[in-house]
C-alpha cells in the first residue's frame, strides 16, 4: 500500500509518515519543497493545483489530507483542488483530519459552518464515492508544550491554560492521531467521523497531576483568560492566528465539555487507544 501524505513535514503529517515508514511502507511525502525524507519519496506540489495533486494521487492507493493554517480563501482553494484531484485520480481510500475543528456536533455553536473550507473538503470527498474517513481530535496535548506553558510548569509548578478547572477535554497527541490515521489508511471499511482522544475526558487538574507524576515535583492547575493566552502566543503564531485561538477558548468557555461519544471514538471503532498522559509526557521529555 502506498499513501500520499499531505503536509508530510508538519506536526500532523510527519508522525503519520514516520509510522508508515516504521511499518516498512513507502509513503509519498507531499510538501511545498520536496525535502528529502528517509524511507519516503518526496514530491513537491502546489496544494491549490488540482493537476499537480492528481498526478501525485495516481501513484497511490490512499491519501491523507488536512488543511493548513491560513486564510479561508486559500484553504477553500486547497479543498477544491483536493476534491477535484480525488475525483480524477480515484485512489482507493481518503482520510481527512479536522485538526481539532468540530464537524460531528450539528446544531451546536462549535460546528464548522457548512460553507467552510473543511466542510467543503469533507463533503466533496464523500461525494466522490471513495471510502472516506474523518479523524476528529479535540485539543492537542502538544499545546501544553508551548514555551510559556512549559515555563510555568517547570519553573513555578503551575500549569496555566485557558479552560475551567472542571472543563473535561478528550485530549489527544499528534501521535495518537497518527495511530488512528495509519489504521484507517489500511482499512477502507471504516468510514465516517472517528473521534480521537481520551475517554473519559481529562480536566486541567488531572493534566497537572500527570505532569507532577512525570517530573517528580508538585504541579497545580491555574486557569488563565483566553485573551491572556492569545497574547502569549501571538509572537509565535502572529496576531491573526493568536486572535483565532483566543476566540476558540472563549467559545469553549460556554460549553459543558469538549469531548465525543465513546462509541464513535478510535478505541471503539479501530481498537486504537490514546497514550496514557504520563507515558506521553515521559516520551516528549526523553
Amino acid at each position: 500500500m502506498t499513501s500520499v501524505i499531505h503536509g508530510a513535514t508538519g506536526a500532523q503529517g510527519s508522525p503519520v509518515l514516520a509510522a508508515l515508514t516504521a511499518l516498512g511502507k513507502h509513503p509519498i511525502a507531499l510538501s511545498r519543497n520536496a525535502a528529502p525524507i528517509e524511507g519516503a519519496r518526496s514530491i513537491a506540489a502546489d496544494a491549490t493545483s488540482a493537476k499537480a495533486l492528481t498526478a501525485a494521487y495516481r501513484e497511490a492507493d490512499s491519501v491523507f489530507v488536512h488543511l493548513p493554517l491560513g486564510s479561508e480563501e486559500t484553504r477553500r482553494g486547497i479543498a477544491g483542488a483536493v476534491v477535484e484531484a480525488l475525483a480524477e485520480a480515484r485512489p482507493g481510500r481518503v482520510v481527512i483530519s479536522t485538526s481539532g475543528a468540530i464537524v460531528d456536533a450539528p446544531g451546536t455553536a462549535m460546528q464548522v459552518a457548512p460553507d467552510s473550507a473543511l466542510a467543503q473538503l469533507i463533503d466533496g470527498a464523500m461525494k466522490t464515492g471513495i471510502p472516506t474517513a474523518v479523524v476528529a481530535p479535540r485539543l492537542f496535548l502538544e499545546n501544553l508544550l508551548l514555551p510559556h506553558v512549559q515555563a510555568g510548569v517547570r519553573e513555578e509548578g503551575v500549569l496555566r491554560y485557558p479552560v475551567r478547572p472542571d472543563f473535561a477535554v478528550s485530549w489527544a497527541s499528534h501521535l495518537d492521531v497518527a495511530d488512528a490515521i495509519v489504521a484507517l489508511l489500511h482499512d477502507p471499511t471504516v468510514t465516517g467521523v472517528i473521534g480521537v482522544g481520551h475517554t473519559p475526558p481529562v480536566t486541567g487538574p488531572e493534566l497537572a497531576a500527570a505532569f507532577a507524576e512525570s517530573l517528580g515535583t508538585p504541579v497545580r492547575f491555574e486557569q488563565v483568560t483566553p485573551a491572556e493566552f492569545g497574547q502569549r502566543i501571538a509572537p509565535l503564531l502572529g496576531e491573526g492566528p493568536a486572535a483565532g485561538v483566543a476566540g476558540l477558548y472563549t467559545a469553549l468557555g460556554a460549553e459543558p465539555d469538549f469531548t465525543f461519544s465513546p462509541e464513535t471514538g478510535a478505541a471503539a471503532r479501530l481498537g486504537v487507544e490514546p497514550r496514557a498522559l504520563v507515558a506521553w509526557i515521559n516520551g516528549v521529555n526523553s
